[in-house]
């Protein structure tokens, strides 16, 4: 019997009306989702997606965004890679997948694919050419843009977010060569951010795009074999192919967003067999 692998993300359950449709959300007993960050801003939160939607499915996999990272100081003291570790053994707690376990083989019934879950984080370079942080942020800043990760999302123990987000990409790269080394299979790369700079488009809010990923992983899909990358972060669902590879950016976004869109957005996004 052939399964399916599913993707969502930025759900925020803070939200009531995203409450609701994260409770309607249909169950495939035997199928593998995957929900790509910014499922909430506490543990309370991401407890509640995980809660409702794990009986529904095989399999959850989970990355963190942003909003999962932010400190609340009347919540919780904790902050930066604490934050995000305890976020992790809320999920497993549940025995949802993280980017700090094995990375899972999923068998759809015809392929087998290797599920890697990252967590990368951004470093403002998708900014024009040449731009140091300091320069990429007044550039935003002068477009009147500004980002709640700036006062919220702490890097500690790391000096700054950029020096977090190239440990990420560093050690994460080591785990895919290793993996693919000992499973000659495609990956399926699921991460919060877009991995690729050409994706992280936001008309409206162009300049924003600093908050958005990094050009460490430009590359990533045709070096880690990607049959597809997952994506969420810009709150505009949508399929591209690149290099042969299909991209899925997943999102739900907020109730103001996805009101006016067609039903099929607030939808789970089918991502494996290729629909």
């Amino acid at each position: 019997m052939s399964s399916k692998l599913w993707a969502m993300s930025d759900l925020h359950a803070g939200h009531a009306d995203n409450r609701r449709v994260i409770e309607q959300l249909p169950a495939h007993p035997g199928d593998w989702l995957a929900l790509v960050g910014d499922l909430g801003e506490t543990e309370e939160e991401l407890a509640f997606v995980l809660d409702t939607l794990a009986p529904r499915f095989a399999q959850l996999i989970w990355v963190p965004g942003n909003h999962e990272l932010w400190t609340y100081p009347k919540d919780s003291p904790l902050r930066g890679e604490a934050k995000y570790l305890r976020m992790v053994e809320v999920c497993r707690a549940r025995g949802v997948l993280t980017p700090e376990d094995p990375y899972a083989i999923w068998d759809s019934g015809q392929a087998r694919f290797l599920i890697a879950p990252l967590f990368l984080l951004y470093d403002y370079s998708f900014a024009p050419d040449g731009m140091n942080v300091e320069a990429a942020l007044d550039w935003a800043y002068e477009e009147g843009l500004y980002c709640a990760d700036e006062f919220m999302l702490h890097p500690d123990p790391y000096p700054s977010r950029q020096a977090w987000c190239q440990a990420r990409c560093e050690a994460t790269a080591i785990r895919l060569r290793s993996a693919l080394a000992q499973h000659d299979l495609p990956t399926v790369l699921i991460n919060h951010f877009p991995l690729v700079q050409e994706h992280a488009v936001l008309p409206l809010i162009p300049r924003f795009t600093i908050w958005c990923g990094t050009r460490r992983t430009q590359d990533w899909h045709r070096r880690f074999r990607a049959a597809a990358v997952i994506y969420g972060h810009l709150h505009i669902p949508k399929q591209r192919v690149l290099d042969d590879v299909r991209f899925f950016e997943v999102s739900l976004g907020y109730p103001r967003q996805w009101r006016h869109r067609p039903e099929v957005f607030t939808r789970l996004r089918q991502i494996l067999p290729l629909p």
